[in-house]
């Protein structure tokens, strides 16, 4: 395809996230020349749910796609291609015809935690996860599947097809059912090595093959947009639509992370680090995720739950005066915060939160933890829970990453992106927490540049993901500080025992809130 595309210069990247669409035109060397963001709800109508609609996000898509062309001032028909990136683990029942059954179901919902005991004790749950490569948690798809089985049996009988939100695009837009090889590998119902649906897990989930969406691979391309999609975009009929991969696994390529040692964090509603390999690993422990980018790259690691949704948690209920303070100077209300918690010193003099609001995934799979203030006294101000926030992330990250280094060695450096890599304090925290350099690359949408390499290279333009090195440039460095990383160290031991030591009254808590806030 390379000669009939050739004249054209730009990728157009969508990347589905958990709170927003974002959309990039990035040229052939990697220049961001534009980008646009379009916001959406997560409903929480109970605790233990965390649901979407399907038709925003996918409002969000088509419009993102057209106003970010006219923001880079090009025309529909220099685009090359649009490649996808999105978020894993997502659900959605429909019909025949393609009408939502079900909200979108994400990743942060926990209504089938009941059944991760018994998946784990009696139906080989371990066995699976080790084909399967995705950890035991009410995220899968595979226990969300369960759970529709037994408490939805009749709904389950009306549905055509199980699909997640980039099928249900996809679908909408070309009128086919495919998933592509990187987030099939997340749902716990692909089998990594046979790169195909695994049937025991499928005959746990109580699904077949037929109610799934066709397994692709991530540089499978389609083409045929209907005159009222092409004209809504801007993009020619015949413009290729690159089907991608999930957003953890195009964070990695879009860093440059592939050597021994270099991890990827990513941290925005949620976050993760992550590490590559060349064939299929798990984790003896079913601590680790392993999903695919392509046959011989894949990546390793764990995700949390509560990342940047901590510091938005932070403005809208735990410091909303200051935040309106932030806003009364003219300053976004996160610098603002984050001055006040600059004002504190490294450890936030003695305070620890943990920061499993919404439940948690690594190292620990346990959607029944809760957060918790440790420490608190008379002393400790606004800003210094301000600052326990930010570092209670970290400590998250930290323990993640303890993990991996068990699989992938010791850590030699870690290339952050997502929102947090804005903020240089952010930044500085992981270094000091880590005891590792941290770099940044100047365009922190990895995901976005990850999903336009692979574009390139399912076009055929490129050869391999090398070139990706020149396009990650001007990197800024975070050397850790000696004196701060002795304080994390001794503090982040103080947390893994805090959070031990809660472990049985997490599931009491929550019991609690099931049974008195609501949930099913």
């Amino acid at each position: 395809m390379t000669d009939t595309f050739s004249a054209k210069k730009y990728v157009v990247a969508a990347d589905l996230g958990t709170t927003s669409t974002k959309t990039l035109v990035i040229d052939r060397e990697g220049r961001v020349l534009a980008s646009n963001s379009i916001e959406y709800p997560l409903y929480t109508p109970t605790p233990d749910r965390a649901e979407q609609d399907p038709l925003e996000i996918f409002s969000a898509v088509v419009r993102g796609i057209r106003d970010v062309i006219a923001k880079a001032g090009i025309a529909g028909s220099e685009v090359l291609c649009v490649s996808f990136s999105s978020a894993m683990h997502s659900l959605i029942a429909v019909d025949r015809e393609l009408n939502p059954l079900t909200p979108c179901i994400t990743w942060a919902d926990n209504r089938s935690v009941d059944y991760v005991a018994p998946f784990k004790n009696e139906w080989n749950g371990l066995g699976i996860y080790r084909n399967t490569g995705t950890p035991i948690h009410p995220m899968s798809p595979l226990l969300k599947l369960i759970w529709f089985n037994r408490h939805e049996p009749e709904l389950v009988g009306r549905t055509f097809k199980f699909i997640g939100i980039k099928e249900f695009v996809f679908a909408k837009l070309f009128g086919r059912f495919v998933i592509d090889y990187s987030l099939a590998s997340a749902t716990g119902l692909f089998n990594l090595r046979k790169l195909d649906w695994d049937d025991e897990a499928l005959r746990v989930a109580g699904v077949t093959k037929e109610q799934l969406s066709e397994p692709v691979s991530t540089t499978h391309i389609m083409q045929g947009l209907s005159a009222s999609y092409s004209s809504e975009m801007g993009l020619p009929a015949d413009t290729p639509f690159v089907v991608g991969a999930s957003d953890g696994v195009l964070a990695n390529l879009g860093t440059g992370a592939f050597e021994p040692g270099v991890y990827a964090v990513t941290i925005g509603t949620s976050g993760a680090v992550r590490g590559t390999v060349n064939e299929p690993l798990t984790d003896p422990e079913g601590r680790l995720f392993c999903y695919a980018l392509k046959e011989d790259f894949w990546v390793v690691g764990g995700p949390i739950n509560n990342g940047g949704i901590m510091f938005r948690w932070v403005r809208d209920q735990l410091a909303t005066q200051e935040a309106e303070e932030g806003r009364r100077r003219g300053m976004d209300p996160y610098d603002y915060l984050t001055q006040l918690a600059e004002q504190v010193a490294p450890g936030s003099d003695g305070l620890l939160f943990l920061p499993l609001l919404a439940g948690e995934r690594a190292p620990y799979w346990n959607a029944n933890a809760r957060g918790v203030f440790f420490g608190l006294s008379l002393f400790h101000e606004k800003k210094h829970m301000i600052r326990a926030v930010l570092e209670g992330v970290v400590y998250r990250i930290h323990s993640v990453a303890l993990a991996l280094e068990e699989l992938g060695g010791r850590t030699k450096e870690i290339r952050a992106s997502g929102g947090f890599a804005r903020s240089p304090f952010w930044r500085q925290i992981m270094a000091d927490t880590l005891g590792t350099p941290v770099t940044v690359p100047d365009s922190i949408e990895s995901s976005g540049l990850g999903a336009a390499q692979l574009g390139l290279l399912a076009l055929g333009e490129i050869r391999d993901f090398s070139s990706i090195h020149d396009w990650v440039r001007s990197t800024v460095r975070h050397e850790p500080d000696a004196v701060n990383h002795a304080v994390y160290r001794e503090l982040t031991q103080i947390y893994g025992s805090v959070y031990h030591q809660l472990k049985d009254q997490f599931d009491a808590i929550a019991a609690f809130q099931k049974k008195h806030v609501g949930g099913a």
